[in-house]
C-alpha cells in the first residue's frame, strides 16, 4: 500500500489484520469516508472482483461507500438494528436482522430486570424498524444471490459485538462463500468474540480497557440520517 502504516495479522487472533501503530489510539479517523479509505487499503486484494460489500446502516453505509468505490464492488446494505433498552436507547440487549433473526444478550438482560412483555415489545418494535428500513433502503430492490460470493460486512465499529454477530448469523442463511468482517475500531474482548464466526476481520484500530466507545476513534462524530443513506444508496 502507499501509506505510512503496515498492516498485520494479530498474534493474537490469526484472523484478524490490525495497523499495529493504531493500536489503543484514538482519534485516528477524520471521519467515515477516512476510515473507509483505510479500509479500502487494507482490503485491496478484492478490487475488481465478485465480493459484495454490505453496510449496516445507518453508521455503517459512510464507511462501505468508499471501500465499494475504490475497490469497484458492489455496494448494497444489511439492516440490522440492536434491541434498545425503554430508558436509553443509546444502550441494547441483543438485536433483530434483515431476515427476522433474533438473539438476546442474556448476561445484560441478567442485570436490568425486564420482563418478558417488556423485551417482547422491544423485539416487535425493533423488527418493525427493520420492515421499514428495508422498504426505505430496498424499495422493491431483491436481496443479492451471495453464493459463491466472498460478502464483506462493513459498519463504523464494534462496541459490544451484538449486532455485527447478529448481522454475520443472517449472512450465513443466505450461503454466503465466505464472510469478511471490515470496521475501522473494535474493542478487542468484542473482536475475540466476532472474529471466530467469519473466515476473515479488518481492522486497522483496535483497542483494549475498560471504557470503549467508537466515537473516540473519529475527530468528527456525528448521526447518520436515513435520508444520509439513501443518498450514498443512490
Amino acid at each position: 500500500m502507499n501509506k505510512d502504516y503496515n498492516v498485520f495479522k494479530m498474534d493474537e487472533l490469526n484472523n484478524v489484520v490490525e495497523i499495529p501503530e493504531f493500536r489503543d489510539v484514538t482519534g485516528i479517523f477524520k471521519d467515515r469516508k477516512h476510515a473507509g479509505n483505510i479500509l479500502a487499503d487494507m482490503l485491496i486484494d478484492y478490487k475488481d472482483t465478485k465480493s459484495i460489500i454490505f453496510g449496516i446502516p445507518a453508521g455503517g453505509v459512510p464507511v462501505a461507500e468508499p471501500i465499494a468505490s475504490k475497490l469497484n464492488l458492489n455496494l448494497d446494505v444489511a439492516v440490522v438494528s440492536k434491541i434498545t433498552l425503554p430508558w436509553n436507547t443509546e444502550a441494547g440487549y441483543g438485536a433483530v436482522a434483515f431476515d427476522g433473526t433474533v438473539e438476546l444478550n442474556h448476561d445484560v438482560l441478567s442485570q436490568i430486570g425486564l420482563n418478558k412483555d417488556q423485551i417482547k415489545a422491544g423485539i416487535e418494535k425493533t423488527s418493525l424498524k427493520i420492515e421499514r428500513r428495508i422498504k426505505t433502503f430496498r424499495g422493491l430492490k431483491p436481496f443479492p444471490e451471495t453464493e459463491n460470493h466472498t460478502v464483506i460486512l462493513v459498519d463504523d465499529g464494534i462496541a459490544s459485538g451484538f449486532t455485527m454477530l447478529v448481522a454475520v448469523e443472517a449472512l450465513k442463511k443466505t450461503g454466503a462463500n465466505k464472510i469478511i468482517i471490515a470496521v475501522p475500531t473494535a474493542h478487542l474482548k468484542s473482536l475475540k468474540t466476532v472474529s471466530g464466526m467469519v473466515d476473515l476481520v479488518y481492522c486497522p484500530n483496535i483497542r483494549g480497557g475498560w471504557g470503549f466507545a467508537v466515537a473516540e476513534a473519529y475527530h468528527n462524530w456525528y448521526d447518520v440520517s436515513e435520508d444520509d443513506v439513501i443518498e450514498i444508496l443512490k
